[in-house]
């Protein structure tokens, strides 16, 4: 049983020719809204993976949070622990084009959720398996939830997105902390790979289209990637980090788990939707059967 700590958002999704430029008004060719979220997403991922999968967080007492729990509940995920809070939902306004995407997040109601909740949830970190968290949570609440699972030794993955939110108090109770390259050179400077060295096996940073990088004690591992054909890459490094914790949970060795995730996070780019593309564990071992990258 995999339990995730994180966000729950609808997204407002607009589809473009060209991002516009500084002060300039562009026409949009698609609207939509679709259920996001980093928490939420991650979640999906390793549901649709196959994992048992328990979600701690909140929504709004509006459209919005009816919607998505009722979508949480649909991939089979355990819903006891989001609760329904005064005010608006969160919500991330996502703009699509050139194959890119451009994201502001409000966070709503995700940021209601306080550290007394959590102790309240100890007897459920404490059974997990494997615990997911991001940072679009309030930071105080995530390091309550690391600290716990710390000290009842349940592994941890941290992705630390925003990275903005990343604190170094946080990464002692980190198992595992997969930021992308971006936020490793926000989190570590710009020599990400030193630090690499310095938490083997434990710190991999995804590298888009060029796979994963991490250290396994005497060398550096690159675990490249899947050739694919990008439709829309808001939900790619959700899916891996879900995918990555039901291959971790299963028990699989690191290096595989990492070339899992991979292939579960081509197969996501080619649909709409940063859930609309995860993948079932069939398509991911179907990918992973066409060859090592």
């Amino acid at each position: 049983m995999i339990t995730v700590v994180g966000s729950i958002n609808m997204d407002l999704v607009v589809q473009t020719d060209r991002f516009p430029k500084q002060g300039e008004t562009a026409l949009g060719n698609l609207y939509t809204t679709v259920p996001g979220g980093k928490g939420a997403n991650q979640a999906v991922a390793a549901a649709r993976l196959g994992s048992g999968v328990h979600m701690i967080g909140a929504v709004g007492q509006d459209a919005f949070g009816d919607e998505l729990v009722a979508g949480l509940k649909e991939e089979g995920i355990q819903v006891q622990h989001v609760k329904q809070t005064d005010g608006a939902s969160g919500i991330a306004n996502i703009l699509l084009s050139e194959g890119d995407n451009r994201i502001i997040v409000v966070p709503g109601a995700n940021h209601s959720v306080t550290t007394e909740e959590i102790d309240a949830l100890t007897d459920q970190l404490a059974a997990s398996y494997l615990v997911m968290m991001q940072l679009e949570m309030p930071i105080p609440v995530i390091q309550r939830a690391l600290e716990i699972c710390h000290q009842h030794g349940v592994p941890t993955i941290l992705n630390p997105a925003p990275a903005s939110g990343f604190t170094a108090e946080l990464l002692p109770y980190c198992t595992y902390l997969t930021p992308n390259e971006t936020e490793a050179e926000e989190i570590f400077g710009g020599d990400w790979e030193a630090a690499l060295e310095e938490y083997p096996n434990r710190l991999v940073v995804t590298l888009g289209q060029k796979g994963a990088q991490f250290y396994d004690g005497e060398k550096h591992v690159l675990v490249g990637g899947f050739p694919t054909k990008a439709v829309d890459t808001t939900g790619a490094g959700d899916t891996f980090n879900g995918a990555l914790a039901s291959a971790l949970a299963e028990g699989q060795a690191f290096e595989e788990a990492v070339r899992f995730a991979n292939a579960a996070a081509s197969l996501s780019v080619e649909k709409f939707g940063a859930q609309g593309g995860m993948p079932e564990r069939a398509a991911v071992i179907e990918r992973m059967a066409g060859g090592r990258p």
